[in-house]
């Protein structure tokens, strides 16, 4: 773990902050001996954070194919799930 003055951080912030993200902390020390650490936030991302599918549908049509494909016991991938929709879709024209 790097110990970093407090002149020294000042003067080199930038790769005092890419220390502490690769490393995971960096102790900044003031002249008084008083040590404080330099730790990067965590990004929390949600499980719902998910890359959006373009397909004009309804939120309806969307749960009906979820609940048909569960009843069935198979869960669907996304690919699947949009497979699914476009012949539904096909179907109902």
């Amino acid at each position: 773990m790097e110990v970093y003055t407090y002149s020294e951080a000042r003067q080199n912030l930038a790769e005092v902050l890419r220390q502490a993200e690769s490393s995971g902390k960096v102790l900044i020390r003031r002249k008084d001996g008083r040590t404080f650490a330099l730790v990067p936030e965590k990004i929390l991302s949600s499980p719902l954070n998910i890359p959006s599918v373009k397909a004009k549908i309804s939120t309806q049509e969307i749960v009906d194919i979820i609940r048909e494909g569960r009843e069935k016991g198979k869960r669907l991938s996304t690919r699947e799930l949009v497979s699914a929709l476009q012949k539904d879709r096909r179907k109902h024209r």
